[in-house]
């Protein structure tokens, strides 16, 4: 089956879209009831953006859509036209870990890891629009995310860490 991006085909019932996708533009064609989600992982192979519940229940699809957290998994890729989407793969720069990644990793707040690139763009959410959250506003502001393997201490941890980098300029 041919790849409809690459021979510009554009099949049967498909629309083009522009995303500006962690800073480039990507045009991308996908049926009108294609989510965000599909159209990262199928279209553009950013898979760093999981797919678990598929219905907006776990939060692990969380992408930064125009800064706010969304669920990708629940938006379509249509209504994504000539918006700003940042992915997981969009944080680091270069070999140079994103401060709340590097949070993570040093308070082990990512266990097996499959939630752990929705937790951080919650976070990333959280911290733009609260720079100094409190403990309750972190546990609030990521109560949207899931983490089968408990590491909600863990990651509470490395949100406080990420907000205090950020309140000394590294963010």
């Amino acid at each position: 089956m041919a790849d409809h991006e690459e021979t510009g085909i554009i099949g049967p019932g498909e629309v083009p879209v522009t995303l500006i996708v962690n800073g480039r533009r990507r045009e991308v064609r996908v049926e009108p009831r294609t989510t965000l989600l599909d159209a990262l992982r199928q279209k553009l192979d950013l898979t760093g953006t999981k797919r678990v519940c598929d219905s907006g229940a776990c939060g692990a699809c969380t992408v930064l859509l125009d800064g706010v957290a969304v669920y990708a998994c629940m938006t379509l890729a249509v209504s994504c036209d000539e918006r700003s989407v940042q992915t997981i793969e969009g944080l680091a720069h270069g070999e140079s870990l994103h401060p709340i990644q590097q949070a993570f990793i040093d308070e082990d707040g990512y266990q097996c890891g499959f939630c752990t690139p929705g937790q951080i763009m919650a976070a990333k959410s959280l911290i733009g629009r609260t720079p100094e959250p409190t403990r309750q506003q972190i546990i609030e502001g990521m109560s949207g995310n899931l983490c089968r393997c408990g590491a909600y201490q863990k990651i509470i941890a490395a949100v406080e860490r990420a907000a205090r980098a950020q309140s000394n300029g590294s963010v």
